[in-house]
């Protein structure tokens, strides 16, 4: 059995507690909070919940660990620290930030003997791979990512650490026209702004700046400030009414031509359609723990991403299977 520690008990956290219930070769050792553990009440019976200082302590109890925090302040620092004492993966989506994030983490894991895998999710993840094959078999082509409609998780976290912000559900749409120009096989040139829209819905703190956060929100780098984003104050009534759920999806899309003369056009497309985004995102991230787990295993150490890693080694079926089955 693969031994899995989470760390950080939100909504990813208890996706990837769901998932390993689904994973017959994985138990669930332990989750580690920054809360009073005895305020964390989690799903599988007999597993303990402890603080975060007790993770060194079990280091040898646990197979990998997966890191369930944010994108914007906690996994830049955690990953790389704990790449040190664990196998590790996270889902870090930060896109213009993913190769620094890899180069702290990749250090850290190589002296310690560890394997990681960063970015791991959707997308980054399986949008990522999807990219990367399209590209391989239409090298003359254009890409095209489409997200949503659906909760940002990330998005969603980065608005909470506003000062003055109690929650928030941040949506990202796709503009439809844009889809349907990309699906035409034209080729449209299309900015970062003409692509999506966000619509965030925020509950502030009684007596906060409300012009304040919507200007923070709206100017907000790599998050916010390439978009036309707009802002909804509501109550924490409207919050639990209206937004409970946590949907999302996306396409991605990319157009080629084929012949001596560019004579055919080809458009590839992935689409995902997701119920319970932190509940998938935490399915991938599993099944990325069991190729982290064996690749270490092999002596294979370092960061890694998705496109590191065969695909063979996220299946607990054996090889021969796979072969019969599934090629």
């Amino acid at each position: 059995m693969i031994r899995i520690g989470i760390f950080g008990y939100g909504n990813l956290g208890k996706g990837v507690e769901c998932a390993v219930k689904k994973n017959k070769d994985m138990e669930l050792k332990a989750v580690f909070t920054r809360r009073d553990p005895e305020t964390v009440k989690i799903m599988t019976e007999g597993v303990s919940v402890y603080k975060e200082e007790k993770l060194p302590e079990m280091k040898d109890e646990i197979d990998v660990l997966i890191l369930c925090g944010g994108s914007a302040t906690d996994l830049p620092e955690q990953t790389p620290k704990y790449a040190s004492l664990f196998n590790v993966v996270d889902s870090f989506d930060t896109h213009a930030n993913i190769p620094k994030h890899f180069d702290n983490v990749d250090k850290n894991a190589r002296a310690a003997g560890k394997t990681c895998v960063i970015s791991c999710g959707w997308d980054p993840g399986m949008f990522s791979l999807n990219r990367l094959y399209a590209n391989c078999i239409l090298p003359d082509g254009v890409d095209y990512t489409f997200w949503g409609k659906g909760v940002s998780q990330g998005h969603s976290d980065a608005v909470r650490r506003i000062e003055g912000v109690k929650d928030c559900r941040q949506y990202t749409c796709p503009v439809e026209a844009a889809l349907d120009a990309v699906r035409s096989g034209s080729n449209p040139s299309l900015t970062t702004r003409d692509k999506h829209t966000r619509v965030c819905y925020v509950v502030a703190k009684e007596g906060a700046d409300l012009s304040r956060i919507e200007n923070e929100i709206k100017t907000m780098p790599n998050y916010f400030a390439d978009y036309d984003t707009t802002v909804h104050f509501i109550t924490e009534e409207e919050m639990a009414r209206d937004h409970s759920g946590l949907p999302h999806g996306g396409n991605v899309i990319r157009t080629g031509k084929t012949g001596m003369n560019d004579e055919h056009t080809h458009i590839i497309e992935y689409k995902l359609t997701l119920d319970s985004n932190p509940e998938f995102t935490g399915s991938v991230i599993a099944a990325y723990a069991r190729a982290v787990y064996r690749l270490n295993k092999e002596g294979d150490t370092g960061c890694k991403t998705v496109f590191d890693i065969a695909p063979k080694y996220l299946s607990d079926k054996d090889e021969r299977e796979l072969i019969a089955h599934l090629l």
